[in-house]
């Protein structure tokens, strides 16, 4: 029972074969233990790319040396012939579209759409020509009434535009704000892109209608190019596809690009080269190569028509097949993720959670990620490489490392290295301790604590509780009591208690742990005495966790002995 004292006899203490039934589990004194954590379900995994929005400087000093001897020459004769064939393209740019009714709301059609095929597409391709890039192509381009849409991945590049060139210059999608951009903003406008408007709420909504209205238009309008990762990577991996070039159930030709050089010049992630640094760079380069691809036509089956994300994940999972890298949950979100993690001072890394998967299976908003990152780098502070060690977690908790703490800490290790990373903590408070956070567990915490059923609780019975639980009779509690204590009373309601039990679910899952292992030690140890009756026992009672003789025994009010309705109580890990 809880509170009970141990005394064993040891002369002719039996084997323990139920430990060996229980997997994960091994007996170390009086403490049970897990050797490793419980199984994981496998969707839960690590993805096989940590982080696909880094690209690390690698720069050595013989190729520093190059760029600099050879863009002494190449840099102001490229960037002259780039000033000339932008104010050309801005100057047929604005030809086509003068005087044209609708402002991107009608087509282009006649003379001006010719234009931008024929003088923007060639401009575009000279462009390239002219910073030094060697084109390779393979595939067919799909007409506008095989394929309505391309789909082009990996998106890690602003010179994955050379497909705007190769497919007769169709439109894309951009933000608002780049349309108004000197010379630029007019040559996107030529294209008749598909504007984002991050300040308008229904600005996704209207995105993904305007993109099924064109794509439905047979024709009149033209082609549209998407990426579907909505961000760029280091192409070490296919991260998840949106949906907004799925949902018109049209033919979607995949796109592949490659960029097969010994020197990286061109890769524009969210850690690396800055895009200035990167310009520079690669006009400094004699050439550049780039492998575009167009893969057959993807024509969705009933099912991908009625489920877009089938549609994406499908489309994606053949282009990955056939650039043979993995795909993984990573998506947009993981980068402000990243972002916000840096500017706690954590290691940017430390975001990345694939919160695609995050948010499908564990029901959460980015809002309530991103309070939980604020919470997690406050614990991990003090540690180095943003992750929680087993002393960063018992401080948090302002509790001592006992093996009721270490059985929860080893809960939240998903990965066994002995720390937790800001993924697992999000995954543990998720599955471990919010379910475990239920009103009725919080009655019964309440009711142990409250010892003489006055119905509240005083600093003394917390303590007792407390130091029993872990083992640990000279605990000082004083400071969890205090913060606990909303209004100084020295007493604790149970409004006080559920309010700070909400705010800290941790707490009930280490309640109950606690519950769990004395039940499970108690299960054992009745096992020994079926297998071992000759054994001669104290008569004091034997207890599941070490305390002080004086402590109160309270299993008669919350954990009874012989209750099978207790075992009903208790979390379910096997849920995980």
């Amino acid at each position: 029972g809880l509170g009970s004292t141990a005394q064993h006899s040891t002369a002719a203490a039996p084997p323990r074969p139920l430990m060996r039934n229980r997997p994960g589990w091994r007996h170390s004194g009086s403490m049970a233990q897990r050797v490793l954590p419980l199984p994981r379900q496998q969707s839960f995994c690590p993805p096989t790319i940590p982080n696909p929005f880094v690209h690390p400087r690698r720069l050595s000093a013989g190729d520093k040396l190059r760029t600099l001897l050879q863009g002494i020459i190449l840099l102001p004769l490229r960037a002259t012939c780039i000033a000339v064939l932008l104010l050309l393209a801005w100057l047929f740019a604005s030809i086509a579209t003068f005087q044209h009714p609708g402002k991107g709301s009608v087509p282009l059609k006649g003379w001006r759409r010719r234009m931008i095929q024929t003088t923007l597409s060639c401009l575009t391709h000279t462009l390239f020509f002219t910073m030094g890039f060697q084109v390779k192509v393979k595939g067919k381009v799909a007409s506008p009434l095989e394929a309505p849409i391309f789909v082009a991945a990996p998106h890690s590049s602003f010179f994955d535009a050379i497909i705007s060139a190769l497919t007769g210059m169709p439109s894309i999608v951009t933000r608002v704000e780049n349309l108004s951009a000197p010379v630029l903003g007019t040559i996107l406008s030529s294209l008749q892109p598909v504007a984002v408007s991050r300040q308008d709420p229904d600005s996704r909504k209207n995105t993904v209608t305007e993109i099924t209205k064109r794509a439905l238009s047979r024709g009149q309008w033209p082609q549209i190019l998407i990426f579907p990762e909505g961000t760029c990577t280091n192409r070490s991996c296919l991260i998840t596809f949106k949906q907004g070039a799925f949902v018109p159930r049209v033919p979607v030709q995949p796109v592949l690009l490659r960029y097969p050089n010994k020197l990286d010049t061109v890769t524009w992630t969210w850690q690396g080269y800055s895009l200035k640094e990167l310009c520079v760079m690669t006009v400094c380069q004699l050439f550049t190569r780039v492998e575009v691809e167009f893969l057959p036509v993807h024509v969705p089956t009933e099912d991908e028509k009625n489920d877009p994300i089938l549609f994406a994940n499908r489309v994606r999972q053949t282009m990955a097949t056939a650039l043979n890298v993995p795909v993984t949950d990573h998506t947009f979100e993981d980068c402000r993720l990243m972002i916000s993690a840096g500017q706690l001072t954590l290691p940017m890394e430390a975001g990345l959670v694939e919160f695609t998967k995050i948010s499908k299976k564990l029901n959460l908003k980015w809002n309530h990620v991103r309070e939980q990152l604020d919470t997690f780098a406050a614990i991990a502070s003090a540690s180095k490489g943003g992750r929680i060690g087993i002393e960063e977690f018992a401080e948090y908790l302002k509790l001592p490392i006992s093996d009721v703490l270490k059985e929860l800490f080893l809960l939240f290790d998903r990965n066994g290295d002995g720390t937790i990373d800001f993924r697992e903590y999000v995954i543990g408070l998720s599955i471990l301790c919010n379910p475990a956070n239920t009103e009725e567990t919080i009655q019964m915490a309440f009711k142990l604590f409250d010892m003489d059923e006055d119905g509240t609780i005083t600093e003394n019975e917390f303590a007792a509780i407390i130091q029993s639980a872990l083992g640990v009779p000279e605990l000082d509690v004083s400071v969890l009591f205090k913060e606990i204590d909303a209004d100084e009373t020295g007493k604790l309601s149970y409004d006080e208690f559920k309010n700070f039990a909400l705010k800290h679910p941790e707490y009930a899952k280490l309640f109950t742990t606690y519950l769990e292992l004395q039940r499970y030690q108690s299960d054992m140890l009745e096992e020994d005495d079926r297998e071992a009756p000759e054994v001669k026992h104290s008569p004091v009672r034997r207890c599941t966790i070490p305390v002080s003789e004086t402590m109160p025994i309270t299993r008669n009010k919350v954990c009874p002995e012989g209750s099978e309705e207790d075992n009903s109580s208790t979390s379910d890990k096997k849920d995980d």
